[in-house]
């Protein structure tokens, strides 16, 4: 088919949370995929306050025609709980970008940030093994991105944030897992470090401060940005211009549609 049918009663619904919802681009690669698929279904934005998050998840829980919630910023702890079951990425990370409506009517998350970060770094020739990466931001997505690039070999992470409580719990998860590799600070290790990711929301306003600055990396490292929209932050602009390697956030939705099409049934 070449085109999605009309929404009628037999539509299946997913939904993407967040607050806000304005940056999502979710929706601009799921609808294309059922169209090409040919499946009846539609992915829309649902903006949810944080004190509102458990009513809309659970009301959208309970709506027959729901199949899947994908979730972001700064929902993807809190959503990790909201589900009956959970993946192994959800119990390492404490965090969930997915849930989907089982069979016999359960939902069960699971976590694809830190898998699709990878793939994406990976297919733009950025291959983390064995290297030193930076990685600012403990939250949803940077701690699957954390649990991912040590699954993918990095030689030693280093994880920022200044939620300290935060930090601790996610090396405690990373290092039964992976012992000894992951070293946790309130600001920001960038001594030789080949690889920076900024897995914080800064960056998605123009006003921003920078997560950290790029001119202390060593040079011709790479800089990697989860913000999607705008497409080119302030860091991947001042990175470049200091002739660093940039790698924009859309490659880890993109590196995610296997992962996605898997999860849900999709063919």
């Amino acid at each position: 088919m070449t085109g999605n049918p009309p929404i009628g009663g037999t539509t299946r619904l997913y939904v993407v949370v967040g607050d806000p919802v304005a940056q999502v681009q979710s929706p601009a690669l799921m609808n294309p995929l059922f169209a090409r698929l040919g499946i009846d279904a539609v992915l829309v934005p649902v903006h949810a306050r944080p004190e509102h998050l458990e009513r809309i998840v659970g009301g959208l829980q309970c709506a027959g025609n729901v199949d899947g919630i994908f979730v972001t910023v700064p929902h993807k702890a809190a959503a990790a709980g909201l589900a009956d079951r959970r993946g192994p990425m959800v119990e390492i990370t404490g965090s969930a970008n997915a849930l989907r409506r089982e069979a016999d009517g359960g939902w069960y998350a699971e976590n694809f940030d830190g898998l699709g970060f990878v793939t994406g770094l990976v297919g733009a020739g950025h291959d983390p093994r064995g290297s030193r990466v930076a990685l600012v931001g403990a939250g949803g997505a940077g701690s699957a991105i954390a649990a991912a690039l040590l699954a993918a070999g990095v030689e030693r992470l280093s994880v920022c944030d200044p939620d300290t409580a935060k930090l601790d719990g996610l090396r405690s998860r990373l290092d039964a897992h992976w012992p000894g590799r992951t070293a946790v600070s309130a600001e920001p290790l960038l001594d030789g470090a080949g690889i920076a990711v900024n897995a914080t929301p800064l960056g998605l306003n123009p006003g921003d401060p920078l997560p950290f600055r790029p001119d202390l990396l060593p040079s011709g490292s790479v800089v990697a940005d989860i913000i999607m929209r705008p497409r080119e932050t302030r860091l991947l602009r001042e990175a470049a211009a200091l002739g660093h390697r940039v790698h924009y956030g859309i490659h880890m939705l993109d590196g995610q549609l296997a992962s996605y099409r898997a999860f849900f049934g999709l063919g």
